[in-house]
């Protein structure tokens, strides 16, 4: 062991007895083996999942360079690890050498602090450590300046020497942190270590590259299925429990409903809207502002629809603006409601000033009926049936139901987490009894529900920054624990309504130890259900005894669920059977096609969730189509058919490990690529075996075998009639009325037949050359840069008839750059700069046009658009180029947004990662 005393108080550079006391693994060694090479360009960027190392490997790397250091980390108990794991790891003392710092304000040769803390300082305020995410909103809105400080900061930084700043988890900077750490950046032009579990690839291009600037480009990207290989993470599943809202939810939901519908059927009919929008100089003389209809088109569409469903007639005027005579006006929903009100009570500025009393009273109706929030119009939600869902009670019962399930499952080998969003102390009672209502979702709540049924004396535990409850079985251990961090004495007493469990009253000086204390009793048994908040045990707390994880948070972005769910995915030393069943609850509302916002919001998550399907043959991928979710699950009988589905699943460890096994057989590398969904409702193998074996191919057959019977007969018919023909007139005659025979009997089914043609095209020949051209356009604006000889394009379709097109060989960066360009052109049309008119012959004849927007990332230069032309001239065929921004592209535009192919993949185009 070192001492901690006999480390240099002030050293220039670090103590040459550190070494790291484990061994490496893999790709932390390939990463410390090429360091020269990633460190050329003053940067190592590296992304890995949880579990994978990450701080230990930015601990070498920093040791390695061997200078000063700057830390910064996303929460106060990321910060703590970094300096435990370092004293632990490295130096192997308990207690931190006084050349390490924890305050930004009084740096040291090691610093190590949060992004918070930094920002905070250079603006003279105090760092705050938010328990939930509605306190970090508020600081967020209350630590925002110019940096008054920030000399003083930088100048003590100086004075240590720091040349190194190890970034932890960069994504979870908000706009005013970057400006702060950017600033801090130039002023230090120090080396930059990046790690990151989870990039930001669902931010703006702008962000995505603020992120890589101050990062550097991607050095390494480890995936969750290398991980599984190399032994690093365990086989895991995610599982999602439905449930349904409470009588009381519900019918707060139905009246929600039912109030919005009689307010939707009042507004439909209402004579004062239908006036103001009859009146408006857009509707009256609508080719008089072109420019405005062109640029407002939602607006100005609302209008016409809205019109429509009362009867108003739409004059041909309209109609020639538009450029459709068969335009299909569409009915009237929640949807073009919100935008014509929208358009109503705040977008229009002058022409309504005559109705501005009436619009007042709307708005005040939308409100008190729960259609408006913040000047945001909603007739599908609001926040009241957002909470009644996502908070539901019913989430109460299902964690019981699942507790109760894994623990009959491992018995006292269950090593079980429960992270929720909110304390809730009002449910804690210091009274004999504790017989409160549990009426909300929190720690405290979950702790009584689980307390209340505990008859088989599971061992529950709750760890919080402000309230530790342990069983009273586990005293003795964790007196044990707490002596070996030389703590003499900790305060605990009996929970006052139940003897078997202990509260320990903790203050900031031992705050950090009774983590730990807490974490070593529950990874030995003395704790079996430990349930905590998600900003105390979501991110860098580790524990990998953990078997099974409840999500029971519903506040979270696409990254902290990614880090909550990695808690459970680590393997652990000694136990290497060990899996982990990821348990998230959803509560569907019955009343929304989709499920509504709760399952919404888990739809969402799993999109950063990468993992094993339950599909027959098992596959590694993201998304929540993985778990072969019923298009029914809003029914009780296919939810509940549903959970009984994913226990069976559940059950079977061993089974889990064996389909990971042979999932990870079937591919080398995790591909991020777009998926566009079959387009028919029909089964795909259905249409194709049309397509191609049937219905077309004996069309042409029978086309081609009747125009031919037909010809003879009609030369047989002119022959026998030869000799009746007295001049050219009535040979003219006969074969107009033998055409026109042709004609009748064969033109419908040519007609059917090349309609056939032109919709079952092979649309995954058209993706791999529009990729190809797109491929070609983005290494002219330099963004990819990657030697194209090692790059392509690669397209397939699978059995359900979907295609997925991703790009081979590129940087991480370079292929999520592809995949989002690619997005933009197959998704239906906004408001590009340019866009391309692709234009296709049938047999000389049947002219179809296509329109696809020019991606931002080519539009924004003339000339890489016109290239972007040449591109797809060469690979995709004759193509028109429109520029959007004057008043006849504008007029394309409107027309192409209403005609686009493209529209019909509307809100089902995806990005998915696959292992192959």
């Amino acid at each position: 062991m070192i001492e901690a005393t006999n480390a240099p108080e002030k050293p220039i550079t670090y103590p040459e007895e550190i070494q790291f006391t484990s061994s490496w693994r893999k790709y932390q060694q390939r990463i410390l083996d090429h360091l020269d090479e990633h460190m050329a360009n003053g940067h190592l960027h590296i992304i890995a999942p949880p579990g994978s190392g990450k701080t230990v490997l930015g601990l070498e790397v920093a040791i390695r360079l061997n200078k000063p250091t700057l830390i910064l980390a996303p929460t106060i108990a990321i910060r703590n690890q970094w300096i435990q794991r370092f004293c632990e790891l490295f130096l192997r003392v308990n207690t931190a050498p006084e050349w390490i710092s924890n305050d930004i304000r009084k740096p040291a040769f090691m610093t190590v602090v949060t992004y918070q803390g930094l920002h905070a300082a250079c603006n003279n305020l105090q760092e705050y450590e938010s328990e939930t995410d509605e306190e970090e909103e508020h600081i967020l809105q209350t630590i925002k300046s110019a940096n008054p400080n920030l000399d003083n900061i930088v100048k003590g930084l100086k004075l240590q020497r720091i040349n190194t700043i190890v970034v932890d988890e960069a994504h979870h900077l908000k706009n005013e942190w970057w400006q702060t750490l950017t600033r801090v950046k130039e002023k230090l032009n120090p080396v930059i270590v990046g790690l990151t579990a989870t990039p930001p690839y669902d931010v703006s291009p702008n962000e995505w590259q603020r992120y890589i600037e101050f990062n550097g480009s991607v050095d390494a990207e480890i995936s969750v299925p290398e991980l599984v290989i190399e032994g690093d993470l365990c086989p895991h599943q995610d599982y999602i429990h439905f449930t349904f809202p409470t009588a009381a939810e519900n019918e707060k939901i139905k009246a929600f409903r039912a109030q919005i519908e009689a307010l939707f059927l009042e507004l439909k009919t209402n004579e004062t809207l239908i006036s103001a929008i009859e009146n408006h100089p857009v509707w009256i003389n609508p080719a008089e502002h072109l420019e405005w209809i062109y640029t407002n088109l939602s607006c100005y569409s609302a209008c016409l629809i809205f019109l429509h469903a009362n009867n108003r007639e739409i004059h041909q005027l309209h109609i020639e603006v538009i450029g459709d005579q068969k335009l299909k006006i569409p009915e009237l929903d929640y949807h073009w409601m919100e935008t014509l009100l929208n358009f109503y009570l705040y977008q229009e500025k002058v022409h309504f000033k005559l109705f501005e009393e009436h619009a007042k009273q709307l708005e005040n109706k939308l409100k008190r009926c729960g259609a408006m929030e913040k000047k945001q119009i909603n007739f599908s939600n609001n926040k009241v049936v957002s909470q009644s869902l996502t908070s539901s009670l019913s989430k109460l019962n299902g964690i019981s139901t699942i507790v109760d399930f894994e623990f009959k499952q491992l018995g006292h080998g269950l090593r079980m987490v429960i992270l929720s969003d909110y304390i809730r102390k009002e449910f804690y009672s210091n009274t004999p009894e504790n017989k409160l209502e549990l009426t909300k979702i929190g720690v405290i709540p979950i702790f009584e529900q689980l307390r209340r049924q505990n008859t088989i004396h599971k061992k529950i535990g709750v760890l919080t920054g402000s309230m530790v409850i342990i069983p009273a079985s586990a005293r003795r251990a964790f007196e044990d624990k707490a002596r070996e961090r030389r703590i003499a004495q900790i305060s605990c007493t009996l929970v006052p309504f139940d003897t078997d469990y202990l509260i320990i009253y903790q203050n900031e000086q031992i705050k950090n130890d009774l983590i730990y204390i807490i974490t070593e009793i529950f990874q030995q048994g003395e704790i079996e259900i430990l349930i905590g908040t998600k900003s105390l045990l979501g991110e860098g707390w580790d524990a990998p005894a953990i078997n099974a994880l409840i999500l029971a948070s519903f506040v979270g972005s696409f990254v902290s669920s990614n880090q909550m769910r990695g808690r459970a995915i680590r393997t652990q030393q000694g136990n290497t059977g060990k899996t982990g069943n990821i348990w998230h609850l959803a509560t569907i509302d019955a009343t929304s096609p989709t499920g509504g916002d709760d399952f919404d919001l888990l739809k969402r998550r799993f999109k950063s969730f990468v993992g094993i399907s339950f599909k027959s043959e098992p596959g590694i991928e993201n998304g929540i189509n993985r778990l072969n979710l019923p298009e029914n699950i809003i029914q009780e009988a296919e939810a509940s058919k549903k959970n009984s589905e994913m226990f069976a699943f559940a059950a079977d460890r061993e089974n889990l490990k064996q389909r990971w096994q042979t999932a990870l057989e079937e591919g080398i590398s995790l591909v991020e690529e777009i998926k566009i969904p079959f387009r028919e409702e029909r089964p795909y193998q259905e249409v194709k075996a049309m397509y191609l074996n049937k219905t077309i191919a004996h069309l042409f057959a029978t086309l081609g075998s009747g125009l031919l019977g037909f010809g003879f007969e009609s030369l047989e018919i002119l022959a026998r009639s030869s000799r009746h023909i007295k001049s050219a007139d009535q040979l003219y005659f006969i074969l107009g009325i033998i055409g026109t025979l042709g004609l009748l009997i064969f033109g419908r089914l040519t007609l059917k037949t090349l309609r056939l043609y032109l919709k079952y095209r092979d649309i995954s020949k058209d993706i791999q050359y529009i990729g190809e051209a797109l491929l070609a356009g983005l290494i002219k604006t330099g963004v990819i840069q990657t030697d194209i000889s090692q790059i392509y394009v690669q397209s397939a379709v699978d059995e359900h008839g979907a295609v997925f097109c991703h790009l081979e060989g590129a940087s991480t960066f370079e292929k999520s750059t592809f995949i989002n360009a690619l997005q933009e052109i197959i998704a239906p049309i906004d408001n590009p700069r340019y866009v391309i008119i692709r234009k296709n012959r049938f047999m000389l004849f049947a002219k179809q046009k296509d329109y696809h927007a020019v991606p931002e990332l080519i539009a924004r230069n003339k000339n890489l658009a016109e290239y972007f032309k040449q591109q797809w001239e060469n690979h995709v065929g004759s193509c028109d180029l429109i520029y959007t921004r004057t008043l006849e592209g504008r007029k394309l535009l409107l027309k192409s947004r209403i005609k686009s192919l493209s529209a019909q993949f509307q809100n089902k185009v995806e990005h998915v990662n696959k292992w192959r």
